[in-house]
């Protein structure tokens, strides 16, 4: 069946089975490699995209459930010359390690910042708790979020 998504602000068609994730589609057929494959099941982040601006995750909804939402992918949020605000804090702290983690931290990051323009401790925690890190950075990406949240707030970091 064709499907047609809107995916960081433009139109794709794609031709897929109503029961394929969107991750599947998102990587196999769109060539967006932000989100990654972990865990399949919804509980390591991995896969993490904004589903009309909140975090989500992509591995467990089929395309069929995408046709009406405005999908942002990590892709979608900034560029290599210009990345966004939450993507130059990461760099900046020079959070990643590995990388696996890192486009649902960013994804869960960048959703609970437009919601939360100064989030506490507990509420970065809350946000960034359905994402799996095997290397440790966790303290590193609580730096980032409170960067993140200090450069749109216009202050200098």
């Amino acid at each position: 069946m064709k499907f047609t998504l809107n995916i960081n602000g433009k139109k794709r068609i794609v031709d897929a089975a109503p029961d394929t994730p969107l991750l599947y589609v998102l990587r196999n057929d769109l060539a967006f490699n932000g989100p990654k494959f972990g865990c399949g099941l919804a509980q390591c982040g991995a896969c993490t995209v904004h589903l009309n601006g909140q975090a989500a995750r992509s591995c467990v909804l089929p395309i069929s459930s995408a046709t009406s939402l405005k999908i942002t992918t990590i892709e979608g949020l900034g560029t290599v010359d210009k990345p966004d605000v939450v993507q130059a804090a990461f760099i900046a702290e020079q959070a990643g390690q590995c990388g696996y983690c890192l486009n649902g931290m960013v994804m869960a990051t960048s959703a609970l910042l437009k919601q939360n323009k100064n989030p506490t401790d507990d509420e970065l925690r809350a946000a960034l708790d359905g994402n799996l890190c095997r290397c440790g950075t966790h303290m590193r990406i609580m730096r980032v979020v409170k960067r993140a949240a200090k450069s749109m707030q216009g202050e200098t970091v």
